[in-house]
């Protein structure tokens, strides 16, 4: 159900900006299907990767599951349900969060560490092999400033801007 008043026009996508359109959405499709199945191989998934790279590079091998879910564009809900299965592998443990006394942590274990270890090899050369090495170093500085344009404001969550 749309919400725009009926009285204002749709803008249609012009034939560039569709062929443009499509072609981002086929591109992150072949990427996101390619590392998906590299990473597989290796027994995680993608969101597996995220939170264990993502939890390797923050101090203690901590982060609280909000700041997760933000991170991922996920709900805390879908991340909990997530996080229990990751927990029954042993690649994380949850711990109170002592600013909050509502959330938890989400903890690296030892476990979660050695196999994020073993599984990077793979998944740089996987990023590579579909993403990194079919583009050129200029196509690269280009693509990074239009994420940089089409990223949601949350200056929070961005990393400094080269």
């Amino acid at each position: 159900m749309s919400k725009k008043p009926s009285d204002e026009p749709v803008r249609w996508l012009g034939a560039d900006e569709e062929r443009a359109w499509r072609a981002f959405r086929r591109m992150v499709v072949a990427v996101q299907t390619g590392t998906a199945r590299d990473l597989s191989r290796v027994g995680l998934s993608e969101p597996d990767y995220e939170v264990l790279s993502t939890l390797s590079e923050r101090p203690d091998h901590a982060g609280t599951l909000h700041e997760q879910a933000a991170k991922m564009g996920w709900s805390r809900s879908r991340l909990s349900r997530h996080a229990t299965r990751m927990e029954a592998r042993g690649l994380i443990r949850r711990a109170p969060d002592p600013a909050d006394g509502r959330g938890c942590l989400l903890v690296l274990t030892e476990h979660g560490l050695d196999t994020l270890v073993d599984a990077a090899p793979a998944h740089l050369e996987s990023v590579r092999r579909h993403f990194i090495d079919r583009l050129a170093p200029e196509d690269l500085t280009t693509l990074e400033h239009i994420a940089w344009k089409v990223e949601a404001p949350d200056e929070a969550h961005r990393p400094p801007r080269p």
